[in-house]
């Protein structure tokens, strides 16, 4: 009787057998653990479990548990609250730089619907989405805290949504300043005005005229003597 032949070896080779054996055994072995690794004995989310008395696999988080980089120590500024009640100063000194970034964040947030100047006529309203919202510029909103301002953005008012998601909490305080900016800005009077500045103020003149979606670039060139404004 020949031997079989599978290629280049021969199963009459000693011990030839035996190794392909093992080498099958091994295989299959392997396989049946790659299959334990899919289906691992793990709970599956909100599945049911019969070890714990409340028969749920999802367990509460410790008490005092806090997620990595949400410790919020400072209370006022993560609700703008003291206690329940609203504070009315900002957590941290207010510059240009803050107001820049105020009201960049305002423009792109606010300003569809409570317009660039706070007086609730934006884009949304004017479009019939949505009802008008409240004037920055109300009396009511003039006078109010600005931990109260702070506490709309972050939880949202009425029909306007939260804001906390979408917004750090470092960035609505720069808005609530440039809100208070623009409440300025709309019912100045003239003793608002810095001793030496003229009034009205010099129109700016720009390097760039701006469009609907751009804001214009400011030409920041001295005018020379005798030359005409543009």
């Amino acid at each position: 009787m020949r031997p079989l032949v599978v290629g280049r070896w021969s199963l009459a080779r000693p011990g030839l057998a035996a190794r392909i054996a093992a080498i099958a055994l091994s295989t299959a072995g392997l396989a049946a653990c790659r299959q334990d690794m899919h289906d691992q004995p793990r709970f599956k989310p909100l599945a049911k479990s019969d070890f714990y008395a409340d028969e749920r696999s999802a367990r509460n988080p410790v008490a005092d548990t806090v997620a990595r980089g949400q410790l919020h120590e400072d209370t006022y500024f993560y609700t703008g609250k003291i206690g329940n009640t609203p504070g009315d100063y900002l957590p941290f000194p207010v510059d240009e730089n803050i107001l820049g970034r105020g009201r960049e964040r305002y423009n792109i947030y606010c300003a569809p619907c409570h317009s660039r100047v706070g007086d609730g006529n934006g884009m949304v309203p004017s479009r019939g989405f949505a009802r008008k919202p409240a004037s920055f510029q109300d009396e009511r909103l003039r006078k109010a805290p600005l931990g109260y301002i702070f506490d709309v953005a972050t939880n949202g008012f009425g029909i306007m949504p939260d804001y906390a998601s979408q917004i750090p909490a470092r960035d609505r305080w720069a808005i609530v300043a440039y809100i208070r900016a623009l409440q300025l800005s709309q019912n100045a009077t003239v003793a608002d005005v810095p001793t030496g500045q003229p009034v009205p103020s010099k129109s700016p003149r720009f390097a760039e005229p701006g469009s609907g979606a751009t804001l214009p670039v400011v030409d920041t060139k001295p005018e020379t003597e005798g030359s005409e404004p543009k």
